[in-house]
């Protein structure tokens, strides 16, 4: 039996060691390396997950690849963050439209290492990044006032969109994401889940 690993945060200083013992690298250098693009849609993601993190308090836990959902409040409201912008690191010939992934998964668990019986969506709320910059000399994922977040219950995607895959931008304010400030992210999704004003 295998338990489920829990993640250890690193600092960056971890050496990257040859079979003769001697340092070839750091691991901070592996991630300059493979995560510098924060404009790519991979890792782009990553950071709004990290920069929500950051809004709900929650940035001192280790990211969980592959949980059913992406976050889990200290009360217990989980959230799943998705991401999309307007400027790619390919070659465009026009902005991209916004648009997200909102299918029902069957959620896999990382403690259990099995996947839920019921094909669904996992979490209480979701929580649209929007990397809305526009100027490829300029842009800069790592400046908060480039993102803009939008807001909307689980439970209204279910009702709206049903076994729906994806959502572009418009139809989301469509169908009543609400837009909200950084700042405003804990107070509002704890509102929203909570049914508190």
């Amino acid at each position: 039996m295998y338990p489920a690993m829990k993640p250890k945060r690193l600092t960056g200083n971890e050496a990257l060691v040859a079979p003769d013992g001697n340092k070839v690298s750091c691991l901070i250098d592996f991630w300059r390396w493979a995560y510098s693009d924060l404009v790519g849609n991979a890792e782009r993601g990553a950071l709004a997950e990290y920069i929500v993190a950051c809004a709900l308090e929650i940035s001192d836990t280790e990211r969980i690849s592959w949980d059913k959902y992406d976050l889990l409040t200290k009360e217990g409201i989980s959230v799943e963050v998705k991401t999309s912008g307007y400027l790619q690191t390919w070659e465009q010939k026009s902005l991209s439209k916004p648009v997200f992934g909102i299918q029902p998964t069957y959620g896999w668990d990382s403690k259990t290492n099995e996947f839920g019986m019921e094909q669904k969506r996992q979490s209480d709320i979701y929580v649209f990044c929007v990397h809305k910059h526009t100027e490829q000399d300029t842009v800069d994922p790592l400046r908060i006032s480039q993102w803009e977040f939008y807001l909307l219950p689980t439970g209204v995607l279910n009702e709206k969109c049903g076994n729906q895959k994806t959502i572009t931008l418009s139809a989301l304010k469509k169908i009543g994401a609400q837009a909200c400030a950084y700042g405003d992210l804990k107070k509002r999704v704890f509102e929203i889940v909570m049914g508190v004003k």
